[in-house]
């Protein structure tokens, strides 16, 4: 048993274990990011652009994670190979839509057929990340969004009153202080991420349900030297411990993140802490 569970597949699905944690380290930030600036665009005085976060929000919340996945890859990956095409082969004179084809010059295709075997992982792991941020970055811009409006007016009209200007109010009131109201969501929205990982499976990323499937098949003599009946079960049970494990680590976390950002603010939390501390 010792040499089956080190074997090369085993050490990729070890390795895939690893290719989540990095996927949610990633999208994180990157998914908060588009998020804060979807938000933004959703209260804009600018009409264009306010028009244009909503509908952002809208479209991507409005529509099943999975088609989205799905579509993002393959839209992600033909316009980047569209412009690579448009640059690299400025005298191809064929339709680059030949029916239901999509066809460019060898030079413009990502990644290159020559390219190592890591190039072509990096880049399905790269259009993963970007995907990933783009569906969840509307429902962090919804949040966020929300987190904006629930900071009291009060607030706000006191720094004009003080002469702060917009730009002012925004990052010394309102943003500092929409943490707290924001965050129960995203909270949330971090959980819906976390079990939103297998989803790199359909990618066609190697990720742990791809290979906990793979391992845990039944095999035979003729194909392995380990061989065993349907493991998959066990195998199975195995991610179920590890998420269950990263999402209770993650609400500890996220809670501790809560108390700190409710300290001294006019919430129901910060009044709770007001009191204990008395």
């Amino acid at each position: 048993m010792s040499c089956y569970v080190t074997t090369g597949a085993h050490m990729s699905f070890y390795l895939a274990f690893l290719k989540v944690i990095g996927l949610l380290a990633v999208t994180a930030p990157v998914a908060l990011g588009f998020g804060f600036l979807g938000a933004m665009a959703a209260r804009s005085h600018i009409a264009p652009l306010r028009w244009f976060g909503k509908t952002y929000i809208a479209i991507v919340r409005g529509v099943p994670d999975i088609a989205f996945f799905l579509f993002f890859v393959i839209a992600l990956d033909q316009g980047f190979e569209y412009i690579r095409h448009k640059v690299k082969c400025p005298d191809w004179d064929a339709p680059i839509r030949q029916g239901s084809d999509f066809i460019v010059c060898q030079a413009a295709k990502l990644p290159l057929g020559t390219s190592p075997e890591w190039v072509h992982e990096t880049y399905g792991f790269a259009l993963a990340v970007l995907t990933f941020a783009i569906v969840f970055g509307a429902f962090a811009a919804n949040v966020l969004f929300g987190g904006m409006r629930a900071v009291p007016r009060a607030q706000l009209e006191t720094a004009e009153a003080y002469g702060m200007s917009r730009r002012q109010t925004l990052w010394r009131i309102l943003v500092p202080q929409m943490w707290v109201y924001a965050l129960p969501g995203l909270s949330n929205l971090w959980m819906v991420l976390i079990k939103a990982t297998p989803l790199l499976f359909l990618l066609g990323i190697e990720d742990i349900v791809y290979w906990a499937r793979e391992l845990g098949g039944t095999k035979t003599a003729r194909f392995t030297d380990y061989p065993h009946g349907d493991w998959r079960m066990w195998y199975f049970l195995f991610l179920l411990v590890f998420y269950l494990a990263f999402t209770r680590v993650s609400e500890i976390v996220l809670s501790r993140i809560m108390i700190r950002l409710a300290h001294g603010q006019a919430t129901t939390a910060g009044e709770a802490q007001r009191k204990a501390a008395a």
